[in-house]
């Protein structure tokens, strides 16, 4: 899998996507990547890749003519996807199929975000990973590209884990525990791992589990079982 990024601080990558599971996934060539600076097809001396709003308002705009010269500098695009709060929200089920892509482009945006008719023009897919605003597309793009790496074949140890996360199945996943069995916490109380989970009864085990999902979901995630 290979991602071409468009930014303006090709610095910020590959983050914390250099360490880990992700980084050994990238030494051995399971995934990889190309940062293309968008200055570089600025204009004049100082490189000048924005400019005021039509219409007015605050901030300014990444150009739609540079962004382009920087896209078409890329090869082979493949799916071609633009960070941003207003689009559709990154969820696990678009995560799998983001990971089962070849190559994919990521526009990072920034200031007040990009001229639509970059977006219009080369069809641009539009992703947000929550619902708040962040100064730049740079980290939503680290958060979509760990996201859809972590699932590539061979990257994490065991190939069933994410079968078992949070939203997989629709709910969210049930608590985890391990040694010691009994801990005495800082605040002088005690805390037991459930007798279910060290019965080695695999039926009661995953019967607990489903319903600390249920249960769990019900209380924090309500929207997710509509």
């Amino acid at each position: 899998m290979h991602f071409n990024i468009l930014t303006l601080f090709p610095e910020m990558f590959p983050g914390s996507l250099e360490l880990s599971l992700a980084g050994k996934a990238l030494e051995r060539g399971a995934w990889g990547y190309e940062c293309v600076n968008i200055r570089d097809f600025g204009h004049g001396v100082h490189k000048t890749v924005d400019d005021t709003p039509y219409g007015g308002g605050a901030g300014m705009v990444m150009r739609a003519d540079i962004i382009e010269q920087a896209l078409l500098s890329v090869k082979t695009p493949g799916r071609k996807i633009y960070l941003s709060p207003r689009g559709k929200p990154l969820t696990q089920a678009k995560v799998k199929e983001l990971a089962a892509c070849d190559e994919i482009t990521l526009l990072c945006g920034r200031y007040e975000g990009v001229d639509q008719r970059i977006l219009d023009a080369h069809n641009f897919e539009e992703i947000s990973i929550g619902d708040y605003v962040l100064s730049g597309g740079e980290p939503a793009a680290l958060i979509l590209m760990d996201a859809c790496i972590r699932l590539l074949p061979g990257v994490m140890g065991n190939e069933a884990t994410p079968d078992e996360e949070s939203f997989s199945s629709g709910l969210l996943e049930y608590p985890h525990y391990t040694r010691p069995a009994v801990w005495e916490a800082a605040n002088g109380q005690t805390y037991d791992v459930p007798e279910v989970l060290q019965s080695g009864n695999h039926a009661k085990i995953k019967s607990w589990r489903e319903e600390r999902s249920l249960e769990l979901t019900k209380k924090i995630r309500p929207d997710l079982l509509s």
